[in-house]
């Protein structure tokens, strides 16, 4: 008996597990889809200081800037080069015209150059033909043993090849409304500040109380899920306080935005992904104790079903 009890332990672990892992690499791509300029190149040298530990970034210095060297690990003569633009696909005879200078700034600097990596953070939309011809040119003509692109999914790959600390220091812990010890009323403001900044159609308004367990599952979420909107509900006092001697966002306002939010965020995706994007977009910033607070906040219109949607028989 004790051994179907522990296979059964064991079974959920690794669901729970392998649950945790899908949310991480959630977190992730949102953080690769709000990296641009240096804040992508910081992510990429973090998993790179992991991976490698003979990497070393290379920070512009006074005005002779990086010397075209963004990172390199000089005992294989591995050199790398990173962009990140706002917008990839508005941006490729940019790319192109940037590897060329790139590359010939490089070799006019930097000695013993046998691999030429341009790190671009296409967010998960691919490369443009024309580029990848030119990567395999350079390589041709320079004899190089590699010269490719490394892209968003390439990172997330080197990513969870990592330790599980590393990964956690770089794609973050998964927040939890347990984890506050109080909802902080600067966070909230800053929260409810972004928020009213957002442009979008508010939704229909909702008044049911369905069944909270049918709920979840109707909706594709998961025990994760569950249990920090549970935690987050936990915080509502605390929530509803707040938006009562807030003149400036009323409850009904905040309701408003998060159903118009999801409106929108529901016509891409479903179930966890919808969940986490959801955070993602109520939390200004990527850190656990904001999207924590975010997820009190989405926790208050879970129940009424202004987010999503109650089961049907």
């Amino acid at each position: 008996m004790n051994t179907d009890l522990d296979k059964i332990k064991h079974i959920k672990e690794d669901i729970r597990t392998r649950e945790e892992k899908h949310i991480s690499r959630i977190l992730f791509k949102n953080k690769i889809h709000e990296a641009d300029g240096q804040k992508f190149e910081d992510l990429f040298s973090a998993i790179m200081n992991y991976k490698e530990p003979d990497f070393t970034q290379i920070k512009p210095w006074g005005n002779i800037g990086d010397r075209k060297n963004d990172g390199y690990i000089k005992s294989k003569g591995v050199y790398f080069q990173v962009h990140a633009p706002e917008d990839i696909a508005k941006s490729y005879p940019e790319v192109i015209k940037k590897i060329q200078t790139d590359f010939s700034g490089l070799q006019s600097h930097w000695s013993n150059i046998q691999e030429f990596y341009y790190v671009v953070n296409d967010k998960y939309k691919g490369v443009n033909a024309d580029s990848e011809k030119l990567l395999e040119t350079i390589k041709q003509l320079n004899s190089l043993k590699e010269c490719e692109f490394i892209v968003a999914k390439d990172l997330e790959n080197m990513l969870y090849k990592l330790d599980e600390d590393q990964i956690m220091a770089i794609a973050g812990y998964i927040p939890d409304p347990a984890n506050l010890s109080s909802l902080d009323y600067d966070i909230l403001n800053e929260i409810l500040v972004h928020l009213k900044g957002k442009s979008i159609n508010n939704g229909i308004e909702k008044i049911v109380a369905p069944d909270w367990d049918e709920k979840i599952e109707f909706n594709d979420l998961t025990v994760n899920e569950s249990i920090r909107l549970t935690n987050g509900y936990f915080q509502l006092g605390t929530l509803s306080e707040y938006l009562k001697n807030n003149s400036d966002f009323t409850a009904q306002e905040l309701r408003n935005k998060i159903n118009g939010i999801y409106q929108e965020l529901s016509k891409s995706y479903n179930g966890s992904e919808l969940f986490w994007e959801l955070v993602n977009e109520i939390s200004p910033r990527s850190s656990a104790e904001y999207q924590a607070s975010s997820i009190v906040i989405m926790s208050m219109y879970f129940e009424t079903c202004d987010i999503f949607e109650e089961p049907v028989q």
